[in-house]
């Protein structure tokens, strides 16, 4: 069922029970520390959650940086660093490893998955790899489930093969910068994972397999008259109900906003948790 959200109405919306405990994922060339800048985390917390603390990722496993105290809150809401240049099973390894231990921490205690962008990807890769485990609902934030051309534009900027490959290369470079360059060479694992599917890539295997039995939501962005609307993915593959396998299955609020997240996400979540 499509609810259509306009910002303005976001505060008209009732709170409603739900999870008691929720995992943020951030996406592509980002942290868990955009969930505080866009003023996400602000919105929970005035909606009653309290910040249980992060998890971050290390050579030698999971790093644990969360407050104890905040295990006993009846809301309490955690942030995950994953590593969002590499592909998105590793990805997912990390996000599976966070979820393991709120389950020691919250026994019998449902979690609502949230990811944004690529970590709305690696959260539904997650729980159709590895299981469901406390996860009861799963909410993406513009989330490229069919993928973006944005990622097929980035393999073909660091293509480097074949004899003018040199010369590709240093016009490349010069016009965005050496930097950006090695990033996205360093990226084209994840890259690979959110190209548009078709047989042999990873959007084809995910979007065809059996997925949980657990609820679905979907945040897909929109434009406005004065707003451009997301200009990295489009909002028909931030559907799930697009997903084969979740035809049917996902609800839907569109919010009229670029990719990047603001309060308003936080407003929202607030009504959807």
């Amino acid at each position: 069922m499509k609810k259509i959200l306009l910002l303005g109405l976001l505060l008209m919306l009732p709170l409603r029970a739900g999870a008691e405990v929720a995992l943020l994922v951030h996406g592509y060339l980002s942290n868990s520390a955009t969930w505080e800048l866009s003023g996400v985390n602000a919105a929970l917390r005035q909606a009653g959650w309290q910040y249980g603390g992060n998890y971050a990722f290390s050579p030698t496993g999971l790093v644990d940086r969360t407050l104890p105290a905040a295990r006993h809150s009846k809301r309490t809401f955690y942030t995950l660093d994953v590593p969002s240049l590499a592909p998105l099973p590793i990805q997912a390894a990390w996000i599976e490893a966070a979820l393991n231990r709120i389950a020691a921490e919250h026994p019998n205690e449902a979690v609502t998955l949230v990811g944004h962008s690529a970590g709305g990807v690696a959260a539904r890769l997650t729980l159709v790899r590895h299981g469901t485990g406390p996860v009861k609902r799963l909410v993406t934030i513009a989330a490229p489930h069919l993928g973006t051309d944005r990622a097929v534009k980035a393999l073909d900027a660091v293509d480097d093969d074949g004899f003018f490959g040199p010369i590709k290369e240093w016009i490349v470079k010069r016009e965005i910068g050496k930097g950006l360059y090695r990033t996205l060479e360093l990226s084209r694992g994840v890259l690979f994972d959110l190209v548009p599917p078709a047989p042999g890539t990873l959007l084809w295997w995910l979007n065809g397999q059996l997925h949980p039995d657990i609820e679905y939501v979907s945040v897909v962005r929109s434009a406005g008259y004065f707003i451009a609307g997301d200009l990295l993915v489009p909002p028909f593959s931030q559907d799930m109900n697009r997903v084969p396998a979740l035809a049917g299955r996902s609800q839907v609020y569109i919010t009229i906003q670029g990719h990047q997240l603001t309060p308003a996400d936080g407003l929202l979540l607030a009504r959807i948790l």
